[in-house]
């Protein structure tokens, strides 16, 4: 897929001076940005939510039944 995102010039020369050293295309190099951000990012969330009540008191069944009983 093709997009359009606007980037100053500052950053644009500084991914050409990084390609150039990579021997890259500037394209590769901000493939590669997505990627790594991505990685960072989706794994840590999945992280934090395995064993999200693993460490609570209470029972989920009991929670639940007195959140409900509210309604």
């Amino acid at each position: 897929m093709r997009t359009l995102v606007d980037i100053g010039d500052p950053e644009v020369k500084a991914l050409d001076r990084l390609a150039q050293r990579e021997k890259v295309s500037r394209a590769a190099l901000i493939r590669k940005a997505i990627d790594d951000f991505l990685a960072r990012n989706s794994s840590t969330s999945e992280a934090e939510a395995f064993g999200l009540w693993g460490d609570r008191k209470v029972d989920g069944l009991a929670y639940q039944e007195d959140i409900r009983s509210e309604w």
